[in-house]
């Protein structure tokens, strides 16, 4: 398997969105090591997209990150108890991300299911709030270097998984954005 390089969170959003789908994340932890394989995704093509934390380049503490070059970790809280992990994308000038929906649980699901509080396999990582959970991903990894060693994506190779697509979830208030089909996910 080999890590992904820079180079490849350097590209547009909905091709990155569409590639990430089968890529494994892993996180490298002082309480072990997890991994899932990414099996739903979601664009946030930020300036011109209204759903997207950037819309109108609004840059802000909780947004910065968003404005390096890609290949970043962008954590942010919602309904004041649950992680997103989200992975910075394109250029510095284009604050694009896209949102890890879902995972299929790789390595490590003993923790994970400690971490959860659960014994479903099923129910492990099928939501950005429990995959944050059940990785331990935390805002303490807001801005880490997805490219180094403690939090990291790999393209193990398979075969590449039949995509379908969707509108986004939750983001009624984005107008003309609504209806588009940002949403990426392995058909089953």
């Amino acid at each position: 398997m080999k890590k992904l390089e820079r180079e490849f969170y350097i590209r547009d959003v909905n091709i990155i969105a569409r590639d990430l789908i089968g890529k494994l994340l892993v996180h490298e932890s002082n309480h072990g090591l997890t991994s899932g394989y990414i099996i739903e995704t979601e664009a946030y093509k930020g300036p011109e997209d209204k759903a997207a934390h950037t819309y109108n380049n609004r840059r802000t503490e909780r947004t910065e990150i968003q404005f390096h070059e890609g290949g970043y970790a962008y954590v942010y809280m919602i309904y004041g108890m649950y992680y997103c992990f989200n992975i910075t994308v394109n250029i510095s000038s284009r604050p694009e991300a896209v949102l890890i929906r879902a995972l299929e649980p790789h390595e490590g699901i003993e923790l994970m299911k400690r971490r959860r509080r659960t014994e479903s396999l099923r129910n492990l990582c099928n939501g950005p709030g429990k995959l944050c959970c059940a990785m331990g991903i935390t805002k303490e990894h807001y801005g880490i270097d997805l490219c180094g060693d403690e939090l990291y994506l790999l393209d193990d190779e398979r075969p590449a998984p039949v995509i379908k697509t969707s509108p986004r979830i939750n983001i009624d208030y984005a107008e003309e954005y609504v209806p588009l089909e940002w949403r990426y996910f392995t058909a089953k």
